[in-house]
């Protein structure tokens, strides 16, 4: 059975970091390509960054570039999103789907309908002012 786990969310202080992990279970996390999206309180999921399984591309969004980090351990079959840097504007739960296609700016933005296929349960991130 295909499952995602997410974790390493928490409470953290504005200007912190965190580093969510995403655990794939019945596959090598480098067969896919994952990424991760939040979903802010009132707000509709929004991707924030992919890691291409065919070329180790990788994509942000405008919202996280250059605080954010996307990684995979092929080693430890895991993903990383490491957050810098953190704002109150970043708290949400976020997700690590996986995806067939390759890791596109353009699809991390705005996906295409089924672009990502398997999804976790997520896991939330809480930034204080």
């Amino acid at each position: 059975q295909v499952q995602l786990v997410e974790s390493g969310g928490g409470l953290v202080q504005s200007g912190g970091s965190l580093r969510l992990s995403c655990a794939p279970s019945g596959f090598p996390v480098h067969h896919y390509t994952f990424a991760w999206v939040r979903q802010r309180p009132g707000k509709e999921r929004e991707g924030v960054s992919c890691f291409g399984h065919s070329d180790d591309s990788t994509a942000y969004s405008n919202a996280v570039k250059g605080r954010f980090t996307i990684s995979r351990d092929d080693a430890k079959n895991m993903v990383h999103l490491q957050m810098n840097d953190l704002t109150p504007e970043d708290t949400g739960v976020y997700y690590c789907p996986t995806s067939r296609a390759s890791c596109w700016y353009s699809y991390l933005i705005n996906p295409p309908d089924k672009y990502f296929e398997t999804w976790g349960q997520g896991t939330l991130v809480n930034v204080s002012s």
